[in-house]
């Protein structure tokens, strides 16, 4: 009997304690991107704590606490605000918002310093790049694959060919001549991003000129990140079109209805996705795999100059070709991709604003509307064209256009961005194809023609 008025007392005790938890854990179980509201709250309170003492590490552990709290706070302001969430404005967020905080002072110094050195140190971005590659190559049907890296050439070389046209005709019309549009914003726009395009480019205009190259770097520099601001804006707007019109897009497939065999495989091949049971053991695997490829192009290119990703990229892509990637690595592949996308591109792209976009060269080509009216054209040029070749080639026109935005993008980081706003991560590997390729023939072609008129 007294067991049963105890019960009885325990279970009301819990009728009445209930009412009052469960809004508190509705409110708890609220996200900031991925991080659940509780967990957040109390990384804001440590990570505050530890900002106003000042003593948050400058290592690995306080810069990820940093670029998390910030990024996933950062995104989920573009992820809500009207009409820019519909055009990429988690991403726009994620990256130019903490320029702007940086640059206003609005973000504490010891933050600033921590994520700056992480990132510029840590050469995460690389990791990321190579994480992403590999993953998404290894799970993609063999196939399929093939099939779209003979093909995405074409639109690639017809887009960067049409939009310095179209990008000279628009400045020459604007009244600026035909030498400063091309050397100074479409070559810039399409070079390959900063230390594989601007830099290099800079360079060269400097030995040709014999002028100053921090000043003609700083010149260009500016033309780069709003080319690549514009891309991840025309991404998003990819992005919307495909899920309004869906005969247009692949949902991450380049390969369109053409070749009913090859699309039934890649359909398998996507459910048999679904069904895969993450195993720890195969996604670190193929991680080892991704950092030993960068690894040998880094050897690769100390030998012969090829740029480490490409030597990575060319790598994997014939051992896919091949059939000689163990199916276990295969599934770790998708894993590693699966992971990769849904926890690190944000906080990636907190410190990819922080530490390698200044606020004040957005401004200074922003204050110039002719430079900007060139660079939109020239970007929308380029996604046009894509669009237009990969349907006439029997592509996914959604597909191939943001591809092709990546040649207008900030190299690795834009790459990042622009798919990352299209929801595409998966054509990582085709976008380092327009970036790096596709950039080094930019950057040669424009130092080679700028001596040719020099005489």
């Amino acid at each position: 009997m007294k067991n049963v008025i105890a019960s009885e007392k325990t279970e009301k005790s819990k009728n009445e304690v209930r009412p009052i938890l469960e809004p508190l854990k509705k409110v708890l179980s609220f996200k900031i991107g991925i991080i659940p509201f509780g967990v957040y709250l109390a990384l804001l309170v440590i990570v505050s704590a530890l900002l106003v003492k000042h003593i948050l590490p400058k290592d690995m552990l306080g810069a990820s606490a940093i670029m998390a709290l910030y990024g996933f706070t950062c995104a989920e302001v573009g992820k809500r605000l009207p009409i820019i969430k519909n055009v990429g404005g988690t991403v726009i967020m994620a990256t130019f918002l903490p320029s702007y905080l940086v640059y206003a002072n609005l973000m504490p110094v010891l933050a600033v310093d921590a994520v700056t050195t992480f990132m510029k140190q840590s050469n995460f971005l690389y990791v990321f790049i190579a994480c992403i590659v590999v993953g998404s190559i290894c799970s993609m049907n063999r196939q399929v694959l093939i099939k779209a890296f003979l093909k995405i050439f074409a639109p690639l070389i017809a887009s960067a060919i049409v939009a310095s046209i179209v990008g000279v005709g628009v400045g020459m019309l604007l009244g600026l001549s035909a030498h400063e549009t091309y050397f100074f914003i479409v070559a810039p726009i399409m070079a390959g991003g900063v230390g594989e395009g601007a830099l290099p480019l800079s360079m060269g205009y400097s030995a040709i000129l014999h002028q100053n190259q921090d000043a003609l770097f700083a010149r260009v520099l500016p033309c780069v990140m709003i080319g690549s601001l514009t891309a991840i804006v025309f991404s998003g707007m990819l992005k919307r079109i495909g899920e309004k019109y869906p005969q247009y897009s692949g949902n991450g497939s380049l390969v369109k209805s053409g070749d009913d065999e090859i699309v039934r495989l890649a359909k398998e091949g996507n459910k048999a996705k679904e069904d895969i049971k993450i195993d720890l053991a195969q996604m670190g695997v193929t991680g080892i795999l991704a950092f030993t490829l960068y690894l040998g192009g880094v050897y690769v290119n100390s030998a012969i100059g090829l740029p480490a990703p490409i030597v990575m990229l060319l790598s994997v892509v014939i051992a896919k070709a091949l059939g000689v990637i163990p199916d276990s690595i295969e599934k770790g592949g998708y894993a590693l991709f699966r992971f990769t996308v849904t926890v690190v591109t944000v906080p990636l792209l907190l410190g990819v604003g922080v530490a390698m976009t200044p606020w004040q060269n957005l401004v200074g080509v922003l204050t110039n509307p002719s430079y900007i009216i060139v660079i939109v054209c020239t970007v929308l040029t380029v996604v046009v064209t894509g669009w237009f070749v990969g349907k006439a080639l029997n592509m996914n026109p959604v597909e191939v256009a943001m591809v092709t935005a990546c040649n207008s993008g900030q190299g690795g980081t834009g790459d990042v961005a622009i798919l990352t706003a299209g929801n595409r991560l998966e054509l990582m590997p085709f976008a380092q194809v327009a970036t790096r390729l596709g950039g080094a023939a930019t950057v040669t072609l424009a130092i080679t023609l700028l001596r040719i008129l020099q005489g």
